[in-house]
């Protein structure tokens, strides 16, 4: 499929409620992929003074739970945009009394405990096993750390995500084995969207929001999806400008890993 020169942007942001109208200058374009539709058209704009594409992860009726997303199409579709540097806000629930609502965190590390949804493009054709050990961009890491910092919303650096395949939330005893592994956060949509960047040589940073204390953390009624919406709510004006300075700072050129994750290996398929 060919698109228009204009049809394209350098950096992606997949994000939910309260990112659908923080570009200037906007377009929507429909892309086609092997993996079928992206969870909504595309939108093209212009964002600190880049050209970013943006995937509303749900769609923008909130109509694609968790394990519903179609992961695949939504990667394949900015890649095909020319998008190399993918941000990925979203909630987060907290496995440590430490990191309450509203914290901003930057995770190193992931754990992966979905049941049901695809999570590669090389299923047939040729083995390709990607280097996943540290699943996110060093680089895009350390600039997501150093924006927020100057923001003076001092977020916490490193721990690890632990997704579940959802919708559900979390048992008590579910959240309490998490937290004794040590893992410091909870959520459901950060696998597989890391690891198909990585298998299409696209760096991936991720910007967990605290909205709760997981269901083992403490007594009560545990986490309902009102108390995340209000708490993302009370938090987008900002995360908003934070990503688009972190947008701003991404280099222009990139350095790290990820752009040579696939060098040397025979694909069975061809990539945008």
């Amino acid at each position: 499929m060919s698109l228009p020169t204009s049809a394209s942007a350098e950096i992606g942001v997949i994000g939910g409620s309260g990112f659908y109208s923080f570009l200037d200058n906007v377009t929507e374009v429909e892309i086609e992929t092997p993996y079928g539709p992206p969870s909504d058209p595309i939108t093209l704009g212009e964002l600190g003074g880049r050209r970013v594409a943006f995937v509303p992860r749900h769609g923008r009726d909130h109509r694609f739970p968790p394990h519903r997303i179609p992961y695949r199409a939504n990667l394949w579709a900015l890649r095909s945009l020319g998008v190399r540097q993918v941000l990925a806000p979203s909630a987060v629930g907290s496995l440590t009394p430490e990191y309450g609502p509203g914290t901003l965190a930057v995770p190193d590390q992931l754990v992966d405990r979905t049941s049901a949804r695809p999570q590669t493009f090389y299923d047939e054709g040729a083995a390709v096993h990607v280097s996943f050990s540290d699943p996110y961009c060093p680089d895009g890491r350390g600039i997501a750390l150093s924006t927020a910092r100057a923001a003076e919303w001092p977020p916490v650096d490193g721990g690890t995500l632990v997704v579940i395949e959802g919708p559900r939330f979390s048992t008590r005893a579910e959240s309490q084995w998490f937290a004794g592994q040590g893992w410091t956060l909870v959520g459901m949509t950060g696998h597989p969207e890391a690891v198909l960047a990585r298998e299409l040589a696209l760096c991936y940073t991720p910007l967990c929001l605290v909205t709760d204390l997981d269901a083992g953390i403490e007594e009560g009624e545990g986490v309902t999806m009102d108390e995340v919406f209000r708490v993302f709510a009370e938090n987008i004006d900002r995360l908003r400008p934070l990503v688009a300075d972190i947008v701003a700072a991404l280099p222009r050129e990139r350095t790290c890993p990820c752009a040579n994750v696939l060098d040397g290996m025979k694909l069975p398929i061809t990539l945008p």
